[in-house]
Parts: C-alpha cells; structure tokens; sequence
C-alpha cells in the first residue's frame, strides 16, 4: 500500500510531501511522545499523532517513515511545513481521533 492509497481510502488531507505520496507503507506507529516513536516506529511505517511542531519532522526522518498523519483536525506548525517539504515526508491529516485512524489504517494493512 501507499501513502496515496492511503489517503484515498482515509479521506485524508495532504498537508505537505504531495511528491512522494508514492511511499510504500509497511505499518504504522500511534503515539504523541517523541521518544516512544524513536525507540519503537520502523522504517515505511505511518506515524499517527497530534504532535505538530518541527521536532516531529526530525524524528520522522531518523526513523525513515513513509508518512505522518495528525488526528482531530490539528494541522502542521509552518516550520514543520517547510521541514516536511525538505525532508519529502508527506504530511497528512484527519479530524478523527487516533484510535479510529489508527484502527481503519490497520484494517487496510491486515485485511
């Protein structure tokens, strides 16, 4: 699956990284805390998270994720913005909680 595919079945928006929604999802992380995701989120994986500053760029680059999803309508600070457009990680968005995201995102993968 990709982010595109992704995005199409979620009905997500697209924040920033419209270029590389071509990335190819193994699975998916849910957390707020920076260094849960570093210490747990795999390469190719969806980060799902209401977390919206920079920081949250550099921890999706280390780890390599193929896209993040922000959860209850919150969007990217203008730094994370332009962060994610250097970077080319896609940045998406819903205005569902992260546990209906991260339950239909899983439906997607496993079924």
């Amino acid at each position: 699956m990709t982010v595109k595919d992704m995005k199409d079945a979620l009905n997500l928006r697209v924040f920033a990284g419209e270029g590389n929604l071509g990335n190819v999802i193994k699975g998916g992380y849910t957390s707020d805390l920076l260094s849960d995701v570093m210490g747990h989120a795999e390469a190719n994986h969806v980060w799902i998270t209401l977390q919206t500053h920079k920081n949250i760029m550099a921890v999706a680059s280390l780890k390599e994720l193929a896209a993040i999803v922000l959860v209850k309508g919150y969007e990217p600070d203008a730094d994370t913005l332009d962060l994610a457009k250097q970077e080319g990680i896609p940045i998406l968005g819903t205005g569902e909680e992260a546990f209906e995201t991260s339950g239909r995102l899983y439906g997607l993968l496993h079924c």
